[in-house]
């Protein structure tokens, strides 16, 4: 239990960062955690008129990939399905464009933040 309580604490204090980071590269920050029965995006974001869907990724090192190795091909499709919910309940979103990124947070460098626009479709 305790495991899961410092894991979730980890989770918000890096996408914390993350959010603070990619506001001062001009993103506007929509929602944090939105989740629904698909699952959860960290960040929904806007970057000028496009809508941006954030998934957040620490790793403390680079075993099994590192950080961006994590988002597998099952957790892309949750993540495009929540994705779907998001925009079913927020229509003044419908129309505009989309896209998903990564940012990946590896080590000990809680500043070195690699950002994948674009990450999948």
């Amino acid at each position: 239990m305790r495991n899961a309580y410092w894991r979730s604490r980890k989770g918000v204090h890096f996408e914390n960062l993350a959010r603070h980071w990619l506001c001062r590269q001009g993103l506007s920050l929509l929602h944090s955690n939105y989740r629904c029965k698909c699952g959860e995006i960290d960040l929904v974001m806007c970057d000028a008129a496009t809508l941006v869907f954030v998934e957040v990724r620490y790793r403390s090192n680079q075993l099994f990939g590192g950080p961006l190795a994590t988002v597998t091909v099952a957790k892309q499709q949750r993540l495009r399905n929540t994705a779907r919910h998001f925009l079913m309940m927020h229509p003044q979103y419908q129309q505009a464009p989309c896209r998903f990124d990564v940012i990946g947070i590896s080590g000990r460098d809680q500043h070195g933040f690699n950002w994948i626009r674009n990450a999948f479709y």
